[in-house]
């Protein structure tokens, strides 16, 4: 399947100069979706993941059925105030603008593996934030998958070390 084609452009949004890869079509279609988290999943099954941690709010979309389709335990990384319990935070800077995620910060335990899982990679910052909360936790990180991967935006080179698995690339 093409799952190109069931993904939506939308130019000048969320602010003019960005084009948005709108994932709901391929949300809409239980094929599309279903083939979308088995190629994420892949290059990790045989990885070991204790936890899938996913990056609010589409990454929670592809994330937990991720986590059940490798056995592993979900763990929502969240926008600042979502969360009841102690939280760890990360602040991080995206093409458009400055963010924050947080965590439980007994999410996961010390040495447990972990998949750091978003819809789209475009400068890395999201995901960098997401790897210091992992390492700040005690995990390991065995890598990173995404659905979309914006290349010219060189999210990767903000990754060093970080294995990136992506589906499809822009």
């Amino acid at each position: 399947m093409d799952l190109s084609q069931v993904i939506r452009n939308v130019a000048d949004f969320p602010s003019k100069g960005i084009l948005f890869r709108d994932v709901t079509p391929l949300l809409a279609r239980p094929e599309a979706l279903r083939e979308a988290c088995e190629r994420m999943v892949a290059p990790f099954r045989d990885a070991r993941i204790d936890r899938v941690l996913a990056i609010e709010s589409r990454g929670f979309l592809f994330g937990a059925p991720m986590a059940l389709m490798l056995g592993a335990g979900f763990v929502p990384l969240r926008k600042p105030g979502k969360l009841p319990c102690a939280t760890l935070r990360e602040a991080y800077t995206l093409e458009y603008g400055e963010a924050a995620l947080e965590v439980h910060a007994d999410a996961v335990a010390p040495g447990q593996r972990v998949l750091l899982v978003d819809d789209v990679l475009a400068t890395g910052g999201t995901l960098a934030a997401a790897g210091s909360l992992a390492g700040r936790l005690g995990a390991e990180v065995a890598g990173a998958a995404v659905l979309i991967e914006l290349e010219g935006l060189r999210g990767r080179a903000r990754l060093p070390g970080l294995r990136v698995e992506s589906v499809l690339r822009y």
